[in-house]
């Protein structure tokens, strides 16, 4: 068989392996939370979003969660300030406020349209359009941090009515109080809120590690399926430590709220989503409930 036959065939058999998922998954609720290294530059934000406008092109209805932690950073550098955080969270004053929610909607508008380049509609909005995200104020171990929100409502009817009508949204997380007060979210909370307030079927984390290890300095301990009670031993056994904590505590409430798998993923590979779930193998890890089917690999 030539050389180039091979290579067609290959790719067909690709596009084979893809069905089932394709099949299962079709018009169910992707929430893909996407930030840190994985936005670093434009060329890997593009390869990201080709895998999420795929996705809806294959019939799953994708919401992007951004954040933009890096960027907000260096403004904050800026204007002469030092960026602080207390269990990752990011202290948040007035004028920080201010530069945060600069940096998330020019974020958000670049994602817009990198998806309508690509030919698919899409809507940027933060929490604060139509009540999306409405929050408490946050405290960090009972510590005052600013202007940190704790999601206690999401209105999902704007995120339905824009799913609805063929638009992919494109979510910023910054959220309002009950006094109309503007607040920073944290967006691994904003993507775990809107996932469980949507149903959604999967939850993805583009991370920047490869996903999650039982050793992180053993490489080869890399898990790649773990259940929610297998999780909550890893945590218990102090096996899981740093910006991984909340990370995972994330997953887990989501999965036990009813969302089907999360995944974390390394957004710095390009495509991981379409290999981690178009692919038989995948590429990070995967959390399911206990009591998940075995017989379906994603």
């Amino acid at each position: 068989m030539e050389k180039g036959m091979e290579e067609v065939l290959a790719k067909a058999e690709v596009l084979v392996e893809a069905l089932p998922y394709i099949q299962k998954f079709n018009r169910k609720v992707i929430v893909v939370k996407y930030g840190g290294s994985a936005m670093s530059n434009e060329e890997m934000q593009k390869k990201v979003i080709e895998d999420v406008v795929l996705l809806k092109l294959v019939g799953f209805k994708p919401i992007i969660v951004h954040g933009g932690g890096k960027a907000i950073s260096k403004w904050v550098d800026k204007v002469g300030k030092t960026p602080e955080f207390v269990n990752g969270l990011r202290v948040t004053d007035e004028e920080t406020m201010e530069i945060a929610e600069m940096v998330l909607n020019r974020v958000n508008k670049s994602l817009v349209t990198m998806v309508q380049e690509l030919g698919v509609k899409a809507v940027g909005i933060s929490g604060k359009d139509g009540g999306l995200l409405t929050v408490d104020k946050k405290y960090a171990d009972g510590k005052d941090i600013g202007f940190v929100g704790d999601i206690k409502k999401v209105n999902t009817k704007i995120l339905f009515d824009l799913l609805e009508n063929d638009f992919l949204p494109i979510v910023a997380p910054i959220g309002l109080d009950d006094d109309f007060n503007t607040y920073n979210i944290n967006a691994d909370d904003a993507a775990c809120e809107i996932a469980k307030a949507v149903g959604a079927e999967k939850l993805a984390f583009l991370t920047d590690i490869e996903g999650l290890y039982k050793d992180l300095n053993d490489k080869s301990s890399l898990i790649s399926r773990i259940t929610t009670s297998e999780a909550h031993s890893l945590i218990d056994g102090g096996f899981i430590g740093g910006g991984m904590l909340p990370k995972l505590g994330n997953c887990i409430q989501a999965v036990e709220a009813g969302v089907s798998r999360v995944h974390i993923l390394d957004g710095r590979i390009p495509h991981c989503l379409l290999l981690e779930i178009f692919t038989k193998k995948g590429i990070g890890t995967a959390l399911i409930a206990d009591d998940d089917p075995i017989n379906f690999e994603k």
